[in-house]
């Protein structure tokens, strides 16, 4: 790791969408960093806040940012990729040669094995040779590869909310070798913000649709990370637009206790900034809420045991735009350039909302 001195100078490629607004919005008021140039093909020449209107100047600090193209980059410190799938790997030559750090927020990077993308994603990968360039860019399962890379991918959402959930249980070995489901109920701006049928208003609105019960891409990713193909994703579409839940089912060794399982809890995130434990015995904020991390990087955990039959259900909630993307990229670069790894990042969310 090696500490880069500020204002960090970084730029944005692709930041018209839900991601990218939401990564401007962390950046724009991070102390260390300069927003130096922002991209979009469709709005170019327009001001940012046009299209995230949230990020209208204010405080008196910031000057009107507008949208520049591509070809208009100039170098800077850090570039983040927020393009959608299969873009970044196309032009990834071109990119390197603008920043000596990348964190890229697409899929594009995310696999180590040319053929489980070609798999997953249906067609050959564009640049196999980076895919070994890049760290997988979840801290808390790859913090100190983080600190040392000069590349680094995203984490699919719905795969951040399944490793945080299985984690304790995975490092702690408790778990039987038994097949485990993850449920996830997971808000419409996972779709991003181009308009399908699906997230016309009339058909999206009220809805628990099930969009991908088996075959999920991001099951890739925690299968990787948890060297285990067992591991079952299956998403559901619920009436919320920022926030993922996973409910991941799994069997676990006879005769443990929540004594155990507090123990498996505190040893795997005990010193993690952003993850809490959330294992209340009573009340309505017992289990890990969604709403509740709204704007924030915090990712809340917890689990319920049914000891008779060895059954443990354990929880994970996130903000996907925030945890489950822009937030931790965030995160990633504060590691990468040597910053307090909170930084920029300790909004505790709202409540009510």
């Amino acid at each position: 790791m090696t500490t880069i001195s500020s204002p960090l100078r970084v730029a944005i490629i692709g930041g018209s969408g839900y991601t990218g607004g939401e990564l401007l919005r962390l950046l724009l008021t991070h102390p260390h960093v300069s927003v130096h140039q922002v991209t979009s093909r469709r709005y170019a020449g327009k001001f940012v806040h046009q299209i995230h209107p949230n990020l209208r100047p204010a405080f008196g600090r910031q000057q009107p940012l507008k949208f520049t193209t591509v070809e208009a980059l100039e170098p800077v410190d850090v570039l983040f990729l927020a393009l959608p799938h299969g873009q970044a790997q196309a032009r990834i030559d071109d990119f390197a040669a603008l920043a000596p750090r990348i964190i890229d927020l697409s899929a594009d990077f995310r696999l180590r094995d040319p053929a489980h993308y070609a798999r997953r994603y249906g067609q050959a990968h564009a640049a196999p040779a980076w895919l070994e360039r890049f760290v997988y860019g979840l801290p808390e399962i790859n913090r100190d590869a983080i600190c040392d890379a000069r590349y680094v991918s995203g984490v699919g959402c719905n795969a951040t909310a399944s490793i945080l959930a299985l984690k304790p249980l995975m490092e702690a070995g408790l778990l039987l070798e038994r097949p485990v489901i993850i449920d996830l109920k997971v808000g419409s701006s996972e779709g991003g913000a181009s308009t399908n049928p699906g997230s016309h208003h009339p058909e999206r609105s009220h809805v628990v649709r099930s969009y991908a019960p088996v075959g999920h891409r991001h099951e890739a990713e925690v299968h990787q990370a948890f060297g285990r193909d067992d591991i079952h994703l299956s998403i559901t579409s619920v009436e919320l637009v920022r926030g993922a839940l996973a409910t991941a089912h799994a069997w676990v060794q006879p005769g443990l206790s929540d004594r155990d399982l507090w123990r498996a809890w505190r040893a795997a995130y005990g010193d993690e900034p952003f993850v809490r434990i959330v294992h209340g015995r009573s009340g309505l904020y017992r289990h890990p809420e969604p709403k509740l991390l709204w704007g924030t990087n915090l990712a809340d955990v917890g689990w319920q045991l049914q000891p008779e039959s060895g059954r443990l259900v354990a929880l994970a909630a996130i903000d996907n735009l925030g945890k489950g993307a822009a937030g931790t990229a965030v995160q990633c670069m504060n590691l990468m350039c040597g910053f307090d790894e909170i930084t920029g990042l300790t909004f505790p969310g709202l409540h009510p909302v």
